[in-house]
């Protein structure tokens, strides 16, 4: 197990570096830089570019970067006079993440209980339902979605604020907009790992041994039926928790999502790194903890170097 995570971790390192490495010199080559456009003077936007460091060559820029972010330094923002890379992604991650815990929440216990209601009820109108749920929630875009509901719930039946998440009715249509495909996804993954279980020698050993449908379904077939479950989750948990930037417009809420989307329009280069070394490294994480709750489900598979 620790020779597992050692050589996993070590991978994960190289991921991280590799991916802001790769979008460091990336956001150098776009056109346009981060002082462009601004009503200011040639000479006030190369004290700027001298204060940034990007006077200097890009190698030199990059290897600055790299030894200030393994001190965990994530750099000033460009645009935001006095504001640290770090307070704007302690700032708006934790919105995102309110959203995006909740979201996680109702799809997996709705996903899951559409799942067994389909594969129980196989090829009757349950599951037919079921599956004409999942299908819409999987075709109908977030942002449709989001959209749909502000007419319906706040334009139309003034039911529900559309925007901010200062009070709990406020979660809901975000929740909705932005669970509706993972809630789909996951009801087919356990559906159809659950009916290829449910026809495995060992269920039919459990029904001669005349164990209880209930015990059957929920003590040995389910807990082998969401191994695919759990390895949607390792991303899913990652990309809800740092916020859907579509959602997040919409429904102006102040998250992680509604920041990047920000900095890459205002070519805001740390603020950019920043949240995408944030966002890689919980891609990563997610990930690592997904293959280790692996062996906690079906002691089956092994941890191998």
């Amino acid at each position: 197990m620790v020779k597992y995570i050692g050589k996993r971790l070590l991978t994960s390192i190289i991921t991280i570096w590799a991916v802001v490495t790769i979008v460091f010199f990336l956001v150098r080559i776009m056109p346009g830089g981060p002082f462009d456009g601004e009503k200011i003077t040639p000479e006030m936007k190369a004290q700027l570019n001298e204060k940034y460091g990007l006077d200097k060559p890009v190698g030199e820029q990059y290897t600055i970067y790299m030894k200030n972010l393994l001190k965990g330094d994530f750099g000033k923002s460009m645009k935001y006079k006095g504001r640290d890379v770090a307070s704007i992604i302690g700032k708006s991650f934790p919105n995102s993440a309110k959203v995006g815990v909740a979201s996680i929440i109702f799809s997996v216990a709705v996903g899951i209980a559409l799942g067994i209601i389909a594969a129980l009820k196989a090829d009757r109108w349950p599951d037919r339902v079921c599956m004409i749920l999942s299908t819409l929630g999987i075709t109908i875009p977030s942002f449709v979605m989001g959209t749909f509901l502000i007419f319906i719930f706040t334009t139309n039946l003034k039911l529900l604020p559309s925007t901010g998440l200062s009070t709990p009715n406020r979660y809901i249509m975000p929740v909705l907009a932005l669970s509706g495909s993972s809630m789909a996804f996951i009801t087919r993954l356990t559906r159809s790992k659950l009916i290829d279980v449910l026809k495995s020698d060992y269920i039919r050993t459990a029904k001669a041994k005349g164990l209880s449908g209930r015990t059957i379904v929920f003590k040995h077939a389910l807990r082998n039926s969401l191994i695919p479950v759990v390895t949607y989750l390792g991303p899913l948990v990652a990309g809800v928790l740092t916020g859907s930037f579509v959602v997040e417009k919409i429904f102006a809420i102040p998250g992680l999502g509604n920041e990047f989307t920000t900095t890459i329009t205002n070519r805001d280069y740390t603020s950019l790194l920043g949240v995408t070394a944030f966002y890689c490294t919980l891609i990563v994480v997610c990930n690592l903890l997904v293959d280790i709750i692996y062996v906690l489900i079906d002691p089956r598979i092994k941890l191998e170097g």
